[in-house]
């Protein structure tokens, strides 16, 4: 065989396994979400705030030192999924006691609609927080009028993790939430996200001796 007969047999052999392996990766099936279960069963249970939360959109930050959301454990099966996370709808987040970087202005929080928690077994255990359209809004008053409307457009889901404990918390880390502001000067207009901190400690109301936990 000649040289150039080799090297073309040599290239198509080359381009055959590079397309194969292309194929074989592209067919590679996704992760599948394991097994979640959240206890007690339809228990009721009360998030509050530890600490602070702050929210920073530009270069203003608000901080809030009272917050409370309830919510239900989905009686059984319904907090069992043997293929991804328990959902539960919870009330819309109070946010109280809030301060601003700006000096000379009030904020003040309001929050509505639909909420829900998710959480998906896991190492770690991680917590979805949906927000629904337009669900937290964030006024301040004073030197600067602004107005931040967090899922501007659409439901929200802001990601953070989940440990069993007595009681469970529930962390959020520097966790983005699409927002839009409007306002005159000193509000931070081009903003497009916030940065959302919060650890809330989770307790079960329906039996305090009990926790809420999450597992397989």
């Amino acid at each position: 065989m000649s040289r150039t007969r080799t090297a073309l047999a040599l290239g198509t052999a080359a381009a055959g396994a590079i397309a194969l392996a292309s194929v074989t990766a592209s067919a590679a099936p996704a992760p599948v979400a394991g097994s979640t279960t959240v206890t007690p069963a339809g228990h009721d249970f009360k998030a509050v705030l530890s600490g602070k939360a702050t929210l920073k959109a530009g270069s203003v930050t608000v901080t809030c030192t009272v917050s409370v959301s309830t919510g239900t454990v989905p009686a059984a099966p319904g907090n069992n999924n043997p293929a991804g996370p328990v959902s539960s709808p919870i009330s819309p987040p109070t946010y109280s006691s809030c301060t601003s970087s700006m000096p000379g202005v009030t904020p003040t929080v309001t929050t509505s609609g639909a909420w829900a928690v998710s959480m998906q077994d896991g190492t770690p255990i991680t917590a979805t927080m949906t927000v629904p359209t337009g669900g937290l809004v964030l006024k301040t008053t004073g030197l600067a009028s602004c107005t931040v409307t967090t899922a501007p457009t659409a439901p929200a889901n802001v990601p953070g993790t989940w440990a069993n404990g007595s009681p469970s918390t529930l962390t959020f880390a520097n966790a983005s939430v699409p927002v839009k502001v409007t306002g005159g000067f000193g509000c931070p207009t081009s903003a497009t996200a916030s940065v959302f901190n919060a650890v809330y400690k989770v307790s079960d109301v329906t039996d305090p001796a009990q926790d809420i936990t999450v597992g397989p």
